[in-house]
């Protein structure tokens, strides 16, 4: 069976390229095609293929090439393939030179329909000007794409009813692969920090509140603050980004101390994971890997109901769920995550461990609905239709 293996932009980091990475180790043989690649040592040994984008100056401004990509994956021959494997958040989807699909299977996975597109309070790029010009047209290619794949998957029940909104197909619920086996592997992540990491440990509070994304206005990482305001406990922030100078603001002004912890690396993220009180998620994610990360560690979340992370944290069983976000909902929600039992909790993480998700993944391109149960946490989650 001959497979092209698809993506959109491959970065150093990001949720849809950690799928991606199960998808290039799952299918060893599969050639490898994205628009352009910005990490070319991800995969040692495999060619990865570029469209002609990848030669352009439109790849250091996504606006403009999310528009030219249309074009590009048209350009994309395909019809030597018996399986197209797409990973797509944006137009990866369009992948092949005909409306409907040939000669083989196409099969979607999908992180979500182009945010700019179909939910564009979600994402800053559809306030671009060409972007908001371009808006209806491209949403009536859009949809009309849709057509050609044989089957689509979501990665939560969320996207899965923004695909049927969009684009008016059905699709399977597989939930993305989170590192559970690798986390839980460890006793304590605290005994691998060392260096200046290990000084940036010792000098934290002993009980906080967590907030971990990219330093971005959708994240919302002010109203982890808020909580641990409205809680009477320490705030840590970890991560990077634009507004970082805007939250060391937020965290000034704060009654209570807020620490920032820059791009820290695993094994001091796990190390926060575990010693937190709580992860507060304020974020609507269309699913939301860091909060099983944190449950992995067996911490508790405080989760958006809004968006596909509820899904992952399945309140009560991983954590809380905030709908208003006032002060006297953040206080109970964290005063409810930090009642749970931890090691429940660090349990119920393992439903969505790398291990089910590779059998769900070969058994959705084999035909065959593998699943891996755990005695432990019950039947998979997510991989019905329902």
């Amino acid at each position: 069976m001959s497979m092209l293996l698809v993506h959109e932009w491959i970065s150093p980091t990001g949720g849809s390229e950690r799928v991606f990475d199960r998808m290039v180790d799952a299918f060893p043989e599969a050639r490898v095609l994205c628009l352009w690649n910005d990490d070319h040592d991800r995969y040692p040994g495999r060619t990865v293929e570029q469209t002609w984008l990848a030669r352009t100056p439109l790849r250091r401004h996504k606006p403009l090439a999310l528009a030219a990509s249309v074009l590009a994956w048209r350009g994309v021959d395909t019809s030597d393939a018996d399986v197209v494997l797409v990973s797509s958040h944006a137009f990866a989807h369009h992948v092949g030179r005909h409306a409907r699909a040939r000669h083989g299977r196409k099969l979607v996975y999908v992180h979500t329909p182009a945010r700019y597109l179909w939910a564009r309070d979600q994402d800053a790029r559809g306030g671009v000007a060409a972007s908001v010009l371009a808006a209806p047209a491209l949403r009536s290619i859009d949809r009309s794409r849709a057509d050609a794949a044989t089957e689509y998957v979501a990665n939560s029940h969320f996207v899965r009813r923004r695909i049927e909104s969009a684009w008016h197909r059905d699709a399977r619920v597989i939930h993305p692969p989170v590192a559970v086996e690798r986390i839980q592997e460890a006793r304590s992540w605290a005994d691998r920090v060392v260096g200046d990491e290990r000084a940036v440990l010792d000098r934290l509070p002993e009980t906080f509140l967590l907030g971990v994304s990219r330093f971005i206005g959708y994240k919302r990482l002010d109203l982890v603050v808020a909580a641990g305001e409205a809680a009477g406990l320490p705030v840590v922030l970890a991560g990077a980004g634009p507004e970082e100078e805007a939250l060391r603001q937020r965290g000034a002004e704060a009654i209570v101390p807020v620490t920032i912890v820059r791009r820290p690396s695993d094994e001091l993220l796990y190390a926060l994971y575990e010693r937190a009180l709580a992860l507060v998620f304020p974020a609507v994610e269309d699913f939301g890997i860091v909060p099983v990360e944190a449950m992995a560690c067996g911490t508790p979340v405080v989760v958006n109901a809004a968006g596909g992370a509820p899904e992952a944290v399945m309140p009560p069983a991983g954590g809380v769920a905030v709908h208003r976000f006032t002060r006297t909902e953040l206080a109970d929600a964290v005063a409810g995550a930090a009642a749970l039992d931890r090691a429940g909790v660090a349990v119920h993480a393992r439903r969505f461990s790398t291990r089910r998700f590779d059998a769900e993944l070969r058994g959705w391109v084999t035909g065959r609905r593998d699943t891996v149960d755990d005695p432990q946490v019950g039947p998979a989650p997510g991989t019905d239709r329902g």
